[in-house]
């Protein structure tokens, strides 16, 4: 069995502002840099992990890298396919402001976004590649919110209609004999306890 653990970075100022930040190369704030430590604290408490692989944004990089410190784990995996979903021109944006320039329906609108069925793909295909690659391992993901949704939505449809991952949340996937199930959900626990002072 393979296991994936799914990260989605730590909180970054745009994350706060409420802007779009899609492939925006926007780093954590102190706070992120703090979740991230959270996380670290508590992954080494639950076990060992084989690998890590990071998108090459640099929020997810910085988590990746505070993460791997803490893990004795090499962070020179970085993978452009587990970039969040590319938001074309309301990157840097908030709803106010898409609202003003664009109106209610913007949605609607062609404005040089990514599809969600394009993010997904490229998402199943990363995981079913590293499941292969790193088979019987266990393989830190680090990456963002809409592309780990999507791709989560895309392997288990059933389970996951709709998604919703916090900044640092730890999901984790199974692979058996080419079966995916989800065993942990977008869980932060390590932000309501006090695993920033481990």
């Amino acid at each position: 069995m393979t296991t994936i653990g799914l990260v989605r970075h730590g909180i970054t100022e745009w994350n706060v502002l409420g802007k779009s930040q899609g492939i925006s190369d926007i780093p954590l704030n102190d706070l992120g840099k703090l979740q991230a430590i959270s996380l670290a604290n508590r992954l080494v408490l639950e076990g060992e992990w084989d690998v890590i692989v990071t998108s090459d944004l640099s929020r997810a990089k910085e988590t990746g890298q505070i993460i791997a410190a803490k893990l004795n784990l090499s962070t020179n995996i970085y993978d452009k396919r587990i970039r969040e979903i590319n938001c074309g021109e309301i990157e840097g944006t908030t709803e106010e402001e898409r609202f003003k320039r664009w109106g209610s329906n913007w949605r609607k609108l062609d404005l040089g976004m990514e599809k969600f069925e394009d993010v997904s793909k490229r998402g199943h295909e990363f995981l079913t590649e590293l499941a292969t690659t790193y088979s019987d391992k266990r393989v830190l993901v680090v990456s963002h919110g809409a592309l780990i949704g999507l791709t989560l939505q895309r392997l288990l449809p059933e389970q996951f209609q709709k998604t919703q991952l916090d900044n640092t949340s730890l999901t984790i996937l199974n692979i058996k004999q080419g079966v995916w199930n989800c065993s942990l959900y977008n869980c932060t626990k390590h932000l309501d306890n006090n695993f920033s002072n481990i």
